[in-house]
Parts: structure tokens; sequence; C-alpha cells
């Protein structure tokens, strides 16, 4: 069961649709669905709310500590109210994911994600559920800072708004903590189109009889 959903991204007008803020995008998205409004939490170094989940209350946490110190944000708050590492999901920026793809996982490295980094340092543990979504790659390591913290462009902006939308009807299960089934829900393909029918064609006159 998830009792802490976070989005991970910078504070500020600046950073407005930067690629590194896809995170809050999805927090913002899920608020909306949810009903509440995220307020500042000086406890907790960030943008909380609490909303009701189907198995109890569930927490949202944009941390405005900046991105490199998002830990301390979701370790304030997990420790407080003894929330355990997998019961933490973190939406973010996910550079090896072209836009428009997204994947949900439990667990694993940070790929070089800062904020990733600061939280798996600060909860002790890298056992937190994480939803990559996709902004692409550079090309080259040394373009990644200023590409992250660019304003992608609009045809982005739409493909990541899609992945967020695919997800939201999601969130029942994800809240219950039917984990299997929210993976399946969310990676599966879409059904091949089946082959038109070949048109009928018409008796010819030579096929009739007399």
């Amino acid at each position: 069961m998830l009792k802490l959903l976070v989005g991970l991204g910078n504070p500020g007008a600046e950073y407005d649709d930067t690629r590194h803020n896809a995170g809050f995008a999805w927090v913002d998205a899920v608020a909306r669905e949810l009903k509440v409004t995220l307020q500042p939490e000086r406890s907790y170094f960030g943008l909380a709310a609490r909303a009701n989940g189907p198995q109890g209350p569930v927490w949202l946490l944009e941390p405005q500590t900046y991105l490199n110190l998002s830990g301390k944000s979701v370790a304030a708050l997990a420790r407080f109210f003894k929330v355990q590492p997998d019961e933490i999901l973190v939406a973010h920026d996910e550079l090896d994911l072209p836009p428009g793809e997204m994947k949900l996982k439990k667990g694993g490295g940070t790929g070089g994600h800062n904020g990733l980094k600061d939280m798996q340092a600060q909860l002790g543990s890298g056992d937190f559920w994480r939803l990559r979504l996709g902004i692409g790659h550079p090309g080259q390591k040394d373009a990644v800072a200023g590409y992250v913290l660019r304003r992608s462009p609009a045809t982005e902006r739409e493909l990541l708004q899609a992945c967020i939308d695919k997800t939201l009807p999601v969130l029942p299960l994800l809240l219950a903590g039917q984990m299997d089934a929210a993976l399946h829900k969310l990676h599966a393909k879409p059904p091949r189109p089946k082959p038109p029918k070949p048109a009928a064609t018409a008796p010819s006159a030579t096929d009739s009889t007399a």
C-alpha cells in the first residue's frame, strides 16, 4: 500500500515546464484528481497535501529544497508518519526513456539522478517505487545539466501530459497497493487493430444460371 506520493522538481516560476519538473507536473495532476490542494509545510520542507485513499490516508509531496536535496523533505515526512520506503512512490524525469514513454518500477539504481540519490541516502534505502517519466537524452553527457533545466517544447509537454493522463485511472490500484495490477494496466500495449475484411465481390454474369 502506498502512503506517500512524491514529485521531484525545482521550486520557482523560472523552473516551470522544465524537463526536471516532470515529477511536479504529475503530483499536481494527482492533487487535482484527488481534489486536494498542496500547501506549504515547513516541517517537511515542501508543499504537501493529505488525501483519503481506499486503505487510509495518503500524502502528496513536492519538495521545495531544490532537486538535489529532495531526500531531506521526503525523509522528514516519512519519518514523522512512519512511512516505509516501499510505501513511497516518486515521480521523476527519466533521461533513458524518450518523451511519451514511462515506466513504473520498484527499487533499482539512481541512473545519476541527483534527486533519487539524495532520497536513497536520506531514507537509507532505494527500495521505493519510481514512476519514470521519459524526457529523452540530449545525446551528450556534458549537455545533460542544461538540457534538464530548459523548458521543454510544446510537443514534448503534450507527450508528458499524455503519460500523466494515462496514470490517473490507475491511481485507485496504486493507492490500494495492487501494484501488479497497476503495472499490468499501465504497461499494457494497445491491442493490434484487426485487419479489414475483404470486400465482397458481386457475382459476374457468367456465374448466373439460365
